[in-house]
């Protein structure tokens, strides 16, 4: 095989490319934008305001801030295109220790398998099988800077190994590193006039970094930097029963592909894009892509707007051994079309729990998560601590 970048790899993993889109924004390593545990897949794809759980590495590390435990580790599992092959799958595994009152680190390894692929340059010649990959190591630190807030850094390597020799070019993987800012607000429990409650907020600037180049001085692909924000409130009916509502917000902090723009900001009016202009693009740095994302839709501001996708989500708890939860995940047709809805359980023992997910599409577009289980594991281990 002559490429050196698998494409088909690209589509299969890249959920927001659809015939029906106008001007996506796609980025390079797009398995970090997926739900990588059954409790956030269950409601709607969400996570940067809910509740502290051991997953919060991908959402929002602020919350191990407020952990219960004083340490945790938690493995889920995500088939891929479970209806067209079984050998593309998501693996998450997280673990955090709390190491006082106020302050947590986490460790965090993403790894996103797209099975056996056969390579030949001719039809009868012996395949070479290749296992393309592409893995997210990562570290946090999250420190309260009150009893009700708290903020957290995170580090993150990014390997992508979608290369593969071909007798002319090596099959060195593609890297880069990236950071995350995060925060989280949670209020002591207020007593109302049938309930008590505790509001929830939380945001998450995630994957700041260099972009990623396969190719020794080919193109150079943005991270899929993105901003999540959002809030919730628990209603707590009695200390057996507690329902918490949920909602967030995202935006790809990535400029629009010059597929789309011209130089000049503008829609090239013969449709074609010139040298020009991709090198404007290549030379726009991470930094500089953050600022111009808010402003550089070729539609204004309304554009904008659709680059926004946003959640709702539920979670009911009985005695914090059992939940269920729903929620609806929804993104402009002109940005992917991704809308869909979703439910989950979760059933805990002494110190286990275990949690499942199931997606239903409402898009005329597939979602490659459709009719598909999820599962997460997670035990919570040592003394408890105590956070009102």
């Amino acid at each position: 095989m002559k490429k050196l970048l698998i494409v088909v790899a690209f589509l299969i993993m890249a959920t927001q490319l659809s015939a029906q889109q106008e001007r996506a924004i796609t980025t390079a390593v797009p398995f970090l934008t997926i739900a990588a545990d059954a409790r956030a897949s269950g409601m709607g794809d969400m996570g940067v305001a809910t509740s502290f759980d051991v997953y919060s590495q991908q959402w929002n590390p602020a919350k191990y801030a407020f952990a219960d435990r004083k340490m945790g580790i938690g493995a889920s599992y995500t088939p891929y295109l479970e209806s067209i092959v079984n050998d593309v799958s998501l693996l998450n595994a997280n673990f955090y220790n709390k190491l006082n009152d106020r302050s947590a680190f986490a460790i965090g390894l993403r790894y996103f398998g797209l099975g056996e692929i056969e390579l030949r340059q001719t039809f009868d010649q012996t395949a070479t099988i290749v296992k393309p990959n592409e893995f997210a190591l990562d570290g946090s630190y999250a420190l309260k800077l009150s009893q009700s807030f708290s903020m957290a850094v995170a580090g993150r390597f990014i390997s992508s190994n979608l290369r593969f020799q071909d007798g002319t070019q090596d099959s060195q993987a593609a890297n880069s590193f990236a950071v995350d800012v995060a925060g989280f607000y949670r209020s002591p429990e207020i007593a109302y006039q049938n309930f008590d409650g505790r509001w929830r907020a939380g945001f998450n600037i995630s994957n700041l970094g260099g972009s990623i180049q396969y190719d020794e001085g080919g193109q150079e692909n943005f991270l899929p930097t993105n901003l999540k924000f959002g809030g919730g409130f628990d209603f707590i009916f009695d200390q057996d029963n507690i329902l918490a509502i949920n909602t967030e917000f995202n935006k790809l902090l990535v400029p629009t592909p010059r597929d789309f723009v011209g130089v000049d900001g503008n829609p090239p009016a013969d449709g074609q894009i010139t040298a020009e202009d991709n090198d404007v693009y290549q030379n726009i740095g991470f930094f500089q892509g953050v600022f111009e994302s808010f402003g550089d839709a070729p539609g204004g501001f309304s554009e904008e707007l659709k680059e926004v996708t946003w959640a709702l989500g539920a979670e009911y708890r009985f005695r914090e051994a059992f939940m269920l939860r729903s929620g609806y995940f929804n993104e402009s047709e002109e940005k992917g079309s991704r809308k869909f809805f979703t439910l989950g359980a979760g059933f805990k023992y002494k110190t286990a729990q275990i949690d499942l997910s199931y997606l239903f599409s409402t898009s005329q577009v597939r979602n490659p998560l459709e009719n598909t289980l999820r599962f997460s594991l997670r035990f919570d281990i040592g003394e408890e601590f105590y956070n009102d």
